[in-house]
């Protein structure tokens, strides 16, 4: 099976090209590579600021949109709220097929945008590093002190630089 990328668009603001699919495909071998992971499949959602905050509020009792939300398969109860992911299986898939699931990221695209402008470099390396991001989290690895920020910040960038996302 390998590591696998599905993606869907629920907003209209920003056409998502084919080219960028296969970037942040590439980004995701490489950052998968590097963790050891070969199998599984992550989704991401590219989403705008309503449909973020909506469920920045709904699930981390957080109100107000933020960039990007990460939700691992494998993560306990205790750890986050509970929420409920609903897969529709193809005609060819059973439901052993879900146990490779990694878990899901939402991009906020509004974000993205504003804050690559901030930034002062491209929305592809903008978009690049919140999927890192976000497939860093679905791995574990957090930044709520500086040791696992830098730790986090050090496997990102290196992940980013191979495909030349770059400042």
């Amino acid at each position: 099976m390998g590591l696998q990328l599905a993606w869907s668009n629920e907003q209209d603001k920003m056409e998502i090209g084919q080219e960028l699919i296969d970037l942040l495909d590439r980004v995701l071998q490489i950052a998968g590579q590097a963790e050891g992971i070969t199998e599984g499949e992550v989704a991401l959602t590219f989403v705008d600021d309503e449909a973020i905050h909506e469920l920045n509020r709904d699930y981390r009792g957080i109100d107000r949109p933020t960039d990007v939300l990460s939700f691992a398969m494998n993560e306990s109860l205790e750890e986050e709220p509970e929420m409920e992911i609903v897969y529709e299986l193809e005609e060819d898939e059973d439901l052993d097929d879900l146990t490779d699931v990694l878990g899901d990221i939402i991009i906020s695209v509004d974000r993205a945008k504003a804050q690559s402008e901030e930034y002062g470099h491209s929305l592809e390396r903008e978009i690049g590093f919140l999927f890192v991001h976000g497939f860093l989290h679905l791995l574990g690895y957090d930044h709520q002190d500086a040791a696992s920020e830098a730790e986090m910040m050090g496997k990102q960038e290196a992940a980013l630089a191979e495909v030349g996302l770059v400042r």
